[in-house]
């Protein structure tokens, strides 16, 4: 019998672009796990837009102007692009709190894969996939993304701006560029002027790198120019020209004007302090709302959240801008760095030195361009191994990292305490290695990447990790483990505090009339009370402040009047209007609580003139008023 013999084994050999597609299936699915595992432990998250979500599904004036309550008498104070994604789910797959934050989640799905994409077609697979992790591993971005907040929808729109800038700025097309201007002034829909940030480092990139000549990249972003307008525009202009006495009144704003909300309190007061109907403003150390100058990211309350990555964000960005310093004009590696360290540089100063209204998950702006520049910079650093300054510069970016992983962990001493001892002694080894040779062999510049990656990463996806196994909920959110110092509500820097409601369930106690930044969460016979005849009335309840009233609103599904909107402080309705109200039996009750307000704000006034005219009752430990008895 003959001999059987085998054929000689051949290696399988997966292709690049089999192995990109893995490896971007791989994170896209990572990322999706992530941000969705558990979603339904935040409850209705931020109640008081979650209540904006449930009027939008049940009165198309509420979805339109992003009103508080489906009777359209206050809007919220954002403007509502962020608002419609979720009013659109909830109309397709019900209200409930997975419809309502399953596109806060996709949102956050979305924006990993932009910076995948926008960083691997310049920088390669391997940089991508970098990129796109450490994205999916910033704390804050984890919070956001599976939260209810302006934030989600506006990094998303933000990201994929400035990848279309880089893809106007290879191509020279006109119409990416539109799209990154239609995509910012979207973008201003979600939450307004902070959307604008990015603007001049479009302007800048383009008109240093793009392709056509001067006169025709000025021509372009003309275009670009208008194209901005409009989309950002055109909402504001439909909400201008409305009659007033014919929609709600806009919420944060303290004329019923939009563009007072746009500028005032939304817009300039932010960077000035100067906010009027805010409960903070400037206060003796630095700012009411936190310490401001260059460090305030790195301080307790930022630190955790965002500024992991951020010193090895800076130098691999002033290590990338110096290996480009000489390539042509149009180089694109060089665009890249420039659009992502110029989002970054911009963003982070004006959260560094604004003096108004500034809450740390506004930073999850910066994790897109922290993750594009860590992951350009960081290969392209690692292919030039070989040269000195390349190791030298790397292996700093890394010790950097690691010694600032150890401090940020030790703000926290009792949680997990090992970890940042192993952190910071996995990455100094690491970083040595790479400071002292080329790392010849195959398998030991491998077991190096492997450990500077454990080094860099571990830090943020310990504190990621933490914040999607905790339930987060109200006002002012906080990923990661409690942090000593940190001072999450308005005062930081001195002024008056309040105890954060982030963590632990939902933002108020069982039968509690809620606070200002804390929803209400009725007991069984309060919100029996308020159900009873609801259908005779346009509001079936007032009260002072909107988290209250969203409280209310979520519980019993029907309209609450928020006196004051979100402070308490904006001057709606006045005293006159209320009592005009009550008279035409458009309100069943007064609930007593919450902010009275300030400056023009009417809830003392008014709170005060219910109960000299109507008999309280308590139900579950709160005060009523029948607002339909007679008064006395």
């Amino acid at each position: 019998m003959a001999a059987i013999t085998h054929p000689r084994a051949v290696p399988v050999r997966i292709s690049g672009a089999l192995r990109t597609h893995v490896a971007f299936g791989t994170l896209m699915a990572a990322t999706f796990l992530l941000y969705l595992w558990g979603l339904d432990r935040n409850g209705w998250a931020n109640a008081y837009y979650a209540a904006a979500v449930q009027a939008g599904t049940r009165s198309w004036t509420a979805f339109f102007f992003g009103s508080l309550d489906a009777s359209n008498f206050i809007t919220v104070d954002k403007s509502p692009a962020f608002l419609w994604v979720m009013e659109i789910s909830a109309q397709i797959f019900g209200f409930n709190q997975w419809s309502m934050l399953m596109p806060q989640a996709l949102e956050g799905v979305a924006s990993v894969a932009i910076v995948f994409v926008g960083v691997r077609r310049w920088f390669g697979p391997a940089a991508g996939l970098l990129a796109g992790a450490v994205v999916m591993l910033t704390p804050v971005a984890a919070l956001m993304f599976r939260f209810n907040n302006p934030d989600a929808l506006l990094v998303l729109l933000l990201t994929a701006a400035m990848y279309a800038t880089l893809r106007a700025t290879e191509s020279g097309s006109t119409r990416w560029l539109m799209l990154a201007a239609a995509l910012i002034g979207t973008g201003f829909l979600a939450k307004m002027l902070q959307a604008f940030v990015i603007v001049p480092v479009v302007l800048f990139v383009y008109l240093i790198a793009g392709r056509p000549r001067l006169l025709q990249r000025v021509k372009q972003l003309l275009v670009a120019g208008v194209t901005l307008a409009v989309a950002s525009g055109w909402w504001v202009a439909v909400v201008e020209l409305w009659p007033a006495a014919s929609r709600p009144y806009i919420g944060g704003s303290q004329n019923n004007s939009l563009l007072n909300l746009i500028f005032g309190y939304n817009g300039l007061g932010r960077i000035t302090g100067n906010e009027a109907g805010s409960v903070g403003g400037i206060g003796t150390a630095g700012s009411r709302w936190g310490l401001t100058g260059w460090d305030r990211l790195f301080l307790s309350e930022f630190g955790g959240q965002i500024s992991w990555l951020l010193p090895a964000a800076v130098i691999l960005l002033a290590a990338g801008l110096w290996i480009t310093l000489r390539a042509r004009r149009t180089d694109l590696p060089r665009a890249s760095y420039l659009m992502w360290g110029g989002g970054l540089l911009l963003t982070g100063a004006l959260f560094s030195f604004a003096q108004g209204i500034i809450h740390p998950y506004y930073s999850i702006a910066l994790a897109p361009s922290i993750g594009a520049l860590v992951g350009g910079g960081s290969v392209e650093l690692w292919r030039r191994r070989n040269r000195i300054a390349a190791r030298l510069t790397l292996a700093g970016a890394l010790a950097a990292t690691s010694f600032w992983a150890f401090v940020l962990l030790d703000r926290s001493p009792d949680w997990n305490p090992g970890l940042r001892v192993a952190i910071l002694v996995i990455g100094l080894v690491a970083s040595a290695m790479i400071a002292a040779g080329p790392l010849r062999t195959r398998a030991l510049a491998t077991t190096v990447a492997v450990a500077a990656l454990v080094a860099a990463l571990a830090g943020p996806a310990a504190y990621t990790l933490d914040t999607v196994i905790t339930a987060h909920s109200g006002a002012i959110p906080s990923a990661g483990p409690s942090v000593a110092g940190a001072n999450l509500g308005p005062g930081g820097g001195g002024g008056i505090r309040f105890a954060p409601p982030g963590r632990g369930g939902f933002a108020g106690a069982p039968g509690g009339g809620g606070s200002f930044l804390q929803a209400s969460l009725p007991g069984s016979a309060l919100t029996s009370l308020l159900e009873t005849n609801a259908g005779n009335y346009r509001w079936v309840a007032a009260t002072i402040d909107a988290n209250s009233a969203a409280g209310y609103e979520l519980a019993t599904g029907e309209a609450v009047m928020a006196i004051g909107g979100f402070n308490g402080s904006d001057p709606a309705p006045s005293l006159a209007q209320f009592q005009a109200y009550v008279a035409a039996g458009q309100v069943h009750y007064f609930i007593a609580g919450g902010m009275r307000g300030s400056g023009a704000g009417s809830g003392n006034e008014i709170a005060t003139w219910v109960a000299q005219h109507f008999t309280a009752t308590t139900v579950d430990g709160v005060t009523v008023f029948d607002l339909t008895q007679t008064p006395s």
